[in-house]
């Protein structure tokens, strides 16, 4: 039997624990969105407490607790509600579809976050910018309640809402705000992957970019699309993207565990092939950095 409270958060009980009417297992993923700011008016991060004592104790807050309260800057966590209740972080109108009940789980997360947000003098224009901190414990606790490693109706990217009510009631996984039905919420406008083995992060059009990288390296490399050690693909992925112009700022962050790694030796005109190969896809480009840093971060922790 999976934890009714995820380990290691702070239990905060708000009571009114309802069942769930059954179906395929769901997640949703929503961002506190406390602030109303632009690029040039970022303004700091409200303080975790704020929220924590909003919908734990606060009696206008507490009708709309999620399950999880997350912040994504220090991994803390906070839950109000049992997993196998319904929360009431939803819109749910009379006479249609139960939204906050219709899963055998409807897990509820905020993380708590807002566009343009400043913390620690830096600002931070979409959630997965964030360091994400605790992630991989959220995940494999949502994982064990059954829900799989997918998002019915895409990956959020951007704050577009896409509502369809039939993926709704049938699919199982992972769905963001603006994916529920009777609801007009737009969040979460992005959320971090879930660094799967076999990349399902990818879209269809990334996936054929990557597939035509992985050809025109083979006859420099040989590395294949997974493989066995710390020299994969991913680890060559990222050496090439380190050094290309056009993907130096998305990977920056993982240079420096990048460059401790072994990697195959590369020719001037080698290296300048797959810099050309990466910067004439810039989405891709990042969307590859991103991946890499979830795949070598996990690889240098084991």
């Amino acid at each position: 039997m999976p934890a009714e409270w995820m380990p290691g958060a702070t239990r905060l009980d708000v009571g009114g624990h309802a069942p769930t009417d059954g179906g395929p297992p769901k997640a949703i993923g929503h961002i506190t969105w406390d602030e109303n700011t632009t690029p040039a008016r970022p303004l700091d991060l409200v303080p975790y407490e704020n929220l924590q004592s909003w919908f734990g104790r606060n009696p206008s807050g507490i009708p709309s607790a999620p399950h999880i309260l997350w912040d994504p800057f220090t991994g803390r966590f906070t839950q109000f509600l049992p997993a196998s209740s319904r929360s009431k972080s939803l819109a749910d109108k009379a006479g249609g579809t139960r939204t906050n009940r219709a899963g055998a789980v409807v897990i509820q997360v905020e993380a708590l976050f807002f566009p343009y947000c400043r913390v620690n003098g830096v600002v931070y224009a979409r959630l997965v910018d964030t360091p994400c901190k605790g992630w991989p414990a959220l995940l494999a606790w949502i994982r064990s309640w059954g829900v799989p490693d997918r998002w019915p109706m895409g990956r959020p990217t951007d704050f577009t809402s896409r509502r369809n009510e039939e993926i709704w009631e049938e699919e199982a996984g992972w769905y963001a705000h603006a994916h529920v039905p009777e609801n007009h919420h737009q969040d979460p406008g992005s959320w971090p992957g879930f660094a799967t083995e076999e990349a399902p992060d990818l879209d269809a059009t990334q996936a054929k970019q990557l597939a035509e990288l992985h050809k025109a390296l083979v006859p420099y490399m040989g590395w294949q699309y997974k493989g066995n050690g710390k020299v994969d693909a991913w680890a060559q992925v990222g050496i090439a993207a380190n050094q290309s112009t056009a993907a130096v700022k998305a990977i920056s962050a993982v240079g420096s565990k990048v460059d401790g790694l072994k990697t195959a030796a590369l020719t001037d005109a080698q290296v300048a092939m797959i810099a050309d190969k990466v910067a004439a896809h810039p989405a891709l480009a990042e969307r590859i950095a991103e991946l890499v840093a979830d795949k070598l971060a996990a690889r240098l922790t084991d």
